[in-house]
């Protein structure tokens, strides 16, 4: 009887926040930055704004690349900025050459 209670905490990972947003820099390694916007009326004036959130994220595969939409979960402290984890990718961003100067 406890060994199927036991199972199913281990699975459920409980209520973890999860944000999709896009990636702005892979240049760190296993690490991405994740740009989250956010909108909202304005308490006030009732303008709708647009507010935007960096978020470090866990990549261990290094799959991330500079503009795909990821979609990251909340995770423990893995280094003194770095609270999420990459969970998958939305969307790939279209393949831009890069011109060099």
């Amino acid at each position: 009887m406890a060994d199927t209670n036991t199972t199913t905490a281990t699975t459920d990972r409980g209520h973890r926040k999860q944000r999709v947003g896009d990636v702005v820099s892979d240049k760190m390694a296993k690490t991405i930055v994740v740009r989250v916007q956010r909108r909202f009326p304005h308490p006030k004036f009732k303008k709708v704004v647009t507010a935007y959130n960096k978020f470090y994220a866990h990549d261990e595969k290094r799959e991330a690349k500079v503009g795909d939409r990821v979609r990251i979960e909340e995770t423990r402290p893995l280094s003194k900025t770095k609270n999420w984890r990459l969970v998958e990718i939305v969307e790939r961003a279209s393949e831009v050459q890069r011109v060099a100067a």
